[in-house]
């Protein structure tokens, strides 16, 4: 009975070894957890920036004023009869 016991007791100490510090032990699986949130967390912030381009591809098909305002801020573009005037601070 007591060999049954010390076979038994050396095979749960074998199993509780494994489950603490072998390959896809707890610490593993919790390392892994905390990259999945991470992961979860940077591809929403993906899909957000992915909603705005969406939006601002279908205001620059749909509409002129997307079209206008581009041209104006990236381009420095100005209508036909308008002034541009441009002011710059005095440096001290």
């Amino acid at each position: 009975m007591k060999i049954i016991n010390a076979i038994l007791i050396i095979l749960v100490l074998l199993l509780q070894y494994r489950l603490w510090f072998g390959k896809n032990s707890i610490g593993d699986y919790l390392t892994l957890e905390q990259r999945v949130i991470h992961q979860s967390e940077q591809n929403q912030k993906l899909q957000q920036r992915n909603k705005l381009v969406y939006a601002d591809i279908d205001d620059l098909k749909n509409g002129l004023e997307a079209i206008e305002e581009n041209a104006r801020n990236e381009l420095g573009m100005i209508k036909d009869g308008e002034v541009f005037f441009r002011v710059i601070p005095k440096e001290n």
